[in-house]
């Protein structure tokens, strides 16, 4: 290891290869798909320089030849999985083209639970990420919004996608967890909110649980907090 440098580094900004010497035995492609098979099957805390050299059978001291820094290597893992993104053509309807988006970007994190813990801007500039937000503000091309106004309606949807998933996921680690089911944690959790509510403390709570009864359709509030961002800015055109 070499130790800090003397100014910040972007991994991106580092040649893979000098082009002197002997031709490198891994490349960042290898490194990043040994992290994220580790990942996937352990969780992000079980990624470690150790562990990834181990997956790649070499020193941990070599693997810092490649990579510098453990930030360097979640940024090499999230640029990994954003490859995943299909990067359809534009159909020409914004509104359809951002949905479609935002829900393969649920189905990736749903693949990878750990991305929701990365999901940062300290990581937003990777070759895939850069190359997702051009085939956002294509998709957005038929609104006339400035670039900035865009730039932030792809921002907002990805922290309620984000959002989103990272509590369903994390309701679902949960329950696996849990001795019982989820239907009967939730019964008796319901049962306990009902009887506060019938206290009378709460009036303005039992006045909204009166309004709608019934089960709620996380689903619907999903897609209702997206259409709901771009309604908000769309209204800004």
């Amino acid at each position: 290891m070499t130790g800090r440098p003397a100014v910040p580094e972007v991994i991106w900004a580092r040649p893979e290869r000098t082009g002197r010497g002997p031709k490198p035995a891994f490349t960042r492609a290898d490194i990043a798909a040994a992290a994220v098979r580790i990942a996937d099957a352990q969780g992000l805390d079980g990624v470690s320089m150790r562990h990834v050299a181990a997956e790649l059978g070499c020193g941990t001291m070599s693997l810092y030849n490649y990579v510098p820094r453990k930030e360097d290597l979640y940024e090499l893992m999230l640029d990994a999985v954003g490859a995943e993104h299909e990067f359809s053509e534009p159909s020409g309807d914004w509104r359809a083209d951002m949905l479609r988006n935002c829900h393969e970007t649920r189905t990736i994190m749903r693949r990878h639970p750990w991305v929701p813990r990365l999901m940062a801007g300290v990581y937003g500039f990777s070759p895939n990420t850069l190359r997702y937000l051009e085939h956002c503000l294509a998709c957005l091309e038929p609104l006339e919004l400035p670039y900035s106004t865009k730039m932030e309606m792809v921002a907002l949807l990805n922290v309620v996608v984000t959002t989103y998933t990272a509590n369903e996921l994390a309701t679902a680690e949960r329950t696996r967890s849990m001795p019982w089911s989820e239907e009967e944690e939730n019964a008796a959790r319901m049962a306990y909110l009902g009887s506060q509510v019938a206290t009378g403390a709460y009036p303005r709570l039992a006045a909204a649980f009166m309004e709608d009864a019934g089960p709620i359709d996380l689903e619907a509030v999903f897609e209702r907090a997206l259409h709901r961002v771009m309604d908000a800015h769309e209204l800004r055109g």
